[in-house]
């Protein structure tokens, strides 16, 4: 026997060594399990390298949208006194087209920062107008929604198709449920398999054994944070996310009271009959004059609002207002914030017609200190005031959970988390894309062979019911994907190596 002969087969004896710790034999599920990941991963493989990409870039908005528009975003600091809120907001609307309104002002009270406030233009379009808070200069206007972060927020949430590309990115989500989960199954070593040797790939190995150890232990590695990001994500979306919402909050865990009906909430204007709404009245009688249908805090022109608050309906004043009532300047607004202690960062909902009021929605890095707060636009009054603690416990853990997937929660090492798991999801995605390749025969899809034997795998199945029971979308396309593989597939397949 030549040199090289002994050292082929000395090298395949070593790769069936090494297989022997995630491989089973025939009738173990090994190959179902096998067969529903490779669907998983077909489907979510690319969605997961445009998600990793912009919530990347998202995670650190902080520090490069200074870098993006510095002559629009940063100023100098100056030893003078910054002018008022009513002065820059007059100076925004004076660049501005007559017939734009002003729908939002950004409170800031760094003093490298610009004064921002944001225009609906008669086309729909929204515009930001940036002045320099020390002499009123107008530094420029960004078009909101091609603003590049703006931009790469709504490729990760609907890869810019609208209402199908949220549902798109909601299956993606499902469906990394079932990549993980079965990821995990086939990894888990068996026999006398130690699960230390199973962390670590096997560099010795060449070729797609070698891909597949570096999948294998690059997958576990990641399996908690993945988990982590599709649960703290879910809630957001438009789907399934609302309902969600609306589930926790029948049940006293979301939203807090009076956010879906209970509590009508209104402006008053002076000289108009109404019980409620005098400076500390805290809430509205009910006479009906409640949120318009439909208007929520989502709704709002605001950046972002937390998640807990989304739902909550939007206050209105009585339709026709009585004569010569004239609505508080913004410069009062802002000072009563900052004497209920809250001075930057935050933003503020204009109002934008007689009935209106003064939204403030504060969504800073610490859940602790989430706050919207709802202002009658004439008299003042606190109409409601939303924190923290009367979220319910579902909308506190989402809260964090947000908080932690945007990387905002514990600063720069927080940032630096999420992207090590984004990156890595990413690189799982590359190296399942590889093993599939290599192990692909010429003109097939390629999908695992099927069990030999029947195998009942109830446990699974009670899974997949389970998700497609909580996640109906997803439960819909499990089915579709069985009828798929059964139909269609089942009788092309071949086996193939594992």
């Amino acid at each position: 026997m030549s040199y090289s002969t002994s050292r082929r087969l000395r090298a395949r004896a070593r790769r069936h060594a090494r297989s022997a710790i995630t491989v089973a034999g025939p009738g173990t599920g090994y190959r179902t399990l096998w067969r529903w990941h490779f669907y998983a991963g077909l489907f979510v493989m690319p969605f997961l390298v445009v998600l990793a990409i912009t919530g990347t870039i998202y995670c650190f908005q902080p520090q490069i949208e200074p870098l993006l528009y510095p002559h629009q975003l940063v100023v100098t600091p100056r030893p003078s006194p910054r002018l008022d809120e009513d002065a820059l907001l007059a100076g925004a609307r004076a660049a501005m087209p007559p017939d734009a309104v002003a729908t939002t002002a950004r409170i800031s009270a760094r003093a490298d920062r610009s004064a921002e406030f944001v225009f609906r233009l008669p086309d729909g379009r929204r515009e930001s107008v940036y002045l320099n808070p020390y002499d009123g200069t107008v530094l420029g206007a960004l078009d909101v929604d091609r603003r590049f972060m703006q931009v790469d927020r709504m490729i990760h949430r609907k890869l810019l198709l609208g209402k199908p590309g949220e549902l798109l990115m909601e299956l993606v989500a499902c469906w990394t449920l079932v990549m993980i989960g079965t990821g995990i199954a086939l990894w888990w070593p068996r026999g006398t398999a130690r699960v230390g040797r199973a962390l670590l790939p096997d560099l010795s190995l060449r070729g797609r054994p070698l891909w597949k150890s570096i999948h294998a232990a690059l997958g576990i590695w990641l399996a908690i944070g993945a988990f982590a990001f599709v649960t703290t994500g879910l809630p957001w979306t438009g789907s399934w996310g609302k309902h969600f919402q609306s589930l926790a909050t029948s049940v006293k865990l979301g939203s807090p009271p009076g956010s879906w009906g209970g509590s009508p909430l209104r402006s008053t204007v002076p000289g108009q009959a109404a019980g409620a709404g005098a400076a500390g009245a805290g809430h509205a009688s009910s006479s009906g004059m409640d949120a318009m249908p439909g208007m929520t805090m989502d709704d709002m022109p605001l950046p972002q609002v937390p998640w807990a608050v989304g739902a909550v309906r939007v206050p209105r004043s009585p339709d026709v207002a009585a004569p010569g009532a004239r609505p508080l300047p913004l410069g009062r607004i802002v000072a009563r914030m900052r004497a209920a202690g809250l001075v930057d960062g935050y933003d503020v909902a204009l109002p934008t017609s007689v009935d209106g009021v003064y939204t403030v929605s504060y969504f800073p890095a610490d859940p602790n200190l989430e706050r919207t707060v709802h202002i009658d636009q004439y008299s003042g009054a606190v109409l409601k005031d939303i924190r923290y603690g009367d979220y319910g416990a579902v909308a506190k853990a989402v809260s964090y959970g947000t908080s932690l997937h945007m990387g905002r929660y514990f600063g720069l090492a927080n940032q630096i988390v999420c992207v090590a798991i984004s990156l890595g999801l990413a690189a799982m995605a590359v190296t399942g894309a590889v093993m599939w390749w290599k192990r692909r025969p010429a003109g097939t899809l390629g999908a695992p062979a099927r069990e030999r034997v029947v195998v009942p795998m109830r446990g699974w199945v009670a899974g997949l019911v389970l998700l497609g029971i909580v996640f109906p979308l997803m439960g819909a396309t499990i089915v579709a994907v069985w009828l798929l593989d059964r139909l269609l597939l089942g009788p092309a397949v071949r086996p193939a190596a594992s």
